[in-house]
Formats: structure tokens, sequence, C-alpha cells
């Protein structure tokens, strides 16, 4: 085989297994997207007193954002979100991480600071380099219509009532970062018609083109005209003004929002 032969035969092996190692990560991709997809809310929730809806929005084919609700033996709604350091499938396996820590916490009739208490230290027996999450765990009872949540490092929960908007509690650190961190507990009664809106950083910090955030232009704004709206309703209304906004380009982040609200 002369040279030129050879070169060619190099180089049609290469373009091959160039191609090859593309199929295997396309492929990687779509199964990691899959899996991400099973550990998020596949519906949204609706009981005679209350409602929920969630909206996922990651930056790429998966994300660090992660959040779930569901019914305890009590009857108490559990509700969880959390947003991990970092982007893409690295950010997608921590994420992974955190709600399998989180699930297997006893949280039924549990205190919310002591469920993040106990998944700091969880998470803290076994740091990975770099790699920590805020989260906000939250109970709603719908008999009180009480809802009590404790927050590590997630952006305020916003309570619409109204047609006024004003956040609830106050941060705390991150999950993961500091062994030995400890988190407040936050106590308020809603009423008939009222909302909370739990969103990641991710929509608070989406920007235009001239640099201004959603939060300090239209968050409120938004919010406000989602009194008269069901859960999903208000879901559709943000996010929809979320595009009009950032005038239709790509998100610099994931988003994920999740709001609960009390039916009349």
């Amino acid at each position: 085989m002369n040279i030129p032969d050879l070169v060619r035969l190099l180089e049609s092996d290469s373009a091959r297994a160039s191609l090859a190692c593309g199929r295997i990560c396309d492929d990687h991709a779509r199964e990691a997207k899959l899996i991400q997809g099973s550990l998020l809310p596949a519906n949204g929730f609706r009981h005679e007193s209350v409602e929920i809806a969630c909206r996922f929005l990651p930056f790429s084919d998966v994300g660090g954002d992660f959040a779930d609700f569901f019914r305890l033996p009590d009857g108490v709604i559990g509700i969880y979100l959390g947003d991990v350091v970092g982007k893409g499938l690295p950010a997608a396996m921590y994420s992974a991480l955190v709600t399998g820590t989180l699930r297997g916490i006893h949280k039924t009739g549990t205190d919310t600071a002591w469920v993040l208490e106990l998944l700091n230290q969880r998470l803290a027996q076994r740091p990975i380099p770099g790699r920590f999450c805020s989260t906000l765990y939250a109970l709603f009872n719908p008999a009180s219509r009480e809802l009590t949540f404790a927050n590590a490092g997630m952006p305020l929960p916003l309570l619409v009532s109204g047609g006024s908007c004003r956040p609830l509690g106050e941060g705390g650190l991150p999950s993961g970062m500091f062994p030995g961190a400890t988190y407040g507990r936050h106590v308020v009664r809603l009423e008939a018609g009222d909302a909370v809106l739990f969103a990641s950083d991710g929509l608070h910090e989406s920007h235009n083109g001239n640099a201004v955030e959603f939060c300090t232009a239209k968050m409120i704004e938004v919010l406000a005209e989602c009194g008269n709206k069901s859960a999903v309703e208000s879901m559709d209304f943000i996010f929809e003004s979320l595009r009009e906004f950032s005038q239709g380009s790509a998100p610099h982040d994931d988003i994920t929002a999740l709001m609960l609200k009390v039916r009349d």
C-alpha cells in the first residue's frame, strides 16, 4: 500500500470513528433526558382545595434543576424544588443524587428545616468538589391552609394575594456546601384564591437583549395578573410573558417554576 492510499484509509477510519462517537454521545444524551424526565412530575396536582402546576425548561438537553410534589399519608402535600450549581449532564447527575437523597428521607410529619439539615449532612458525608445545590422543601396542609417551608439558598417564594405580590421567608446556606448548616422554618396561612410561586433563579434572572432581568422589569406585574387564573393558566401566562420579554432568545440557565394555588 502506497502512502496516499494509507492516508486515505486512516482518514476514512477516523471519520467512521468520529461518526460512531457522535451517535453514542447522542444516544447517551437522549437516555439522560429520559431519565431526568422520569424524576420530574409528569402531571399537575388537583385537589378539592388546592392545585399545583410545574414547568421545567432546561438550558440544554438536561439540566441541574429538580422539582417534585406528592401527597403524604396524613393528607399534607410535600413540595421540593432545587437548583444544582452548573449546567448540562454533570449538573443533571448531581441533581439525581440530591433527588434520591431527598426521597430517602422520611418526610411524613417531619419538620421542613430538619429535612434540609439532614439532606445537608448526607451530601457532606460524600462531598463532590465544586458541587452543591440550592434546595427548598415545603409542606402544605389543605385542611388548615398552612404552608410551612425551609429554604437552603433558593430565591424566596412569592405570595400572590389580593392583587399584590410579596416574598416569603428568608434564604439559607446551599445544601452540601457547609457541614452543620441549620435552617429556619417559615409558616404562612394562605387564603382562598392565594397562590405561591416557587422558582429557580433561571426564571428570576432571565434577561432581555438590554440585560434587564425579568424579576426587575416584569415578574411582579405578571404575577399580579395571575390572581384569577388557575395554576396551569398561571404557568402558561408566566412562560409566555417570559418568552415575549426575552424576545424569543434561548434561556441562559435552567428554568423551573412551580405554582401552588388555593382554590376558592
